[in-house]
């Protein structure tokens, strides 16, 4: 039975991250030509091409692609708790099971996309890859109001760690 519930969470989680990393791509004004941004979208077409055809976007927001979250999100906590052996949550439970599934997404996202790019700027500094400017469109949003609050110290950039900080501190949060 944990084999069954560890592979169901492995393949929701996924696909969430997925939805989601395509939605934040889009908020933060990613890049669609990099490769990696390219994959996301070839993975997530599937569920948003047919829901765009019905939901049109309001003016910058891709209705589709937030639909897209909420219906893998809702998914995702309905058929974990059926593997559970709970059964399909009362409406205000799955609400609320949902918003907790989101937010510690896309906290974790962050705190990984952060992890990686302070690692790939300390070690491939000046060596191309895809994922440092996809990654620098998704994290410097967050870094920015930090690095104005905590500036570099003697040429070291401490906002990633900072910012690493607070997320788990919010993540300490959600499950409390």
């Amino acid at each position: 039975m944990n084999a069954i519930y560890f592979l169901v969470d492995a393949v929701l989680s996924l696909a969430l991250y997925v939805v989601l990393l395509r939605l934040l791509m889009q908020w933060s004004r990613s890049d669609f030509r990099n490769p990696v941004a390219q994959a996301v979208v070839k993975v997530t077409n599937p569920l948003i091409m047919p829901l765009r055809r019905i939901l049109p976007p309001i003016n910058k927001v891709d209705t589709a692609s937030v639909v897209a979250v909420l219906i893998v999100a809702v998914a995702d906590v309905i058929l974990m708790n059926v593997v559970r052996g709970f059964g399909v949550p009362p409406l205000l439970l799955l609400l609320r099971g949902t918003a907790l599934e989101l937010a510690t997404s896309v906290l974790w996202l962050y705190f990984y996309a952060i992890f990686l790019y302070a690692l790939m700027s300390l070690i491939a500094q000046g060596a191309y890859s895809p994922m440092q400017p996809l990654l620098a469109s998704l994290c410097e949003p967050v870094l920015a109001p930090i690095r104005r609050i905590i500036p570099p110290i003697a040429g070291l950039d401490l906002s990633p760690l900072w910012a690493g900080l607070l997320i788990q501190a919010l993540l300490i949060l959600l499950r409390s």
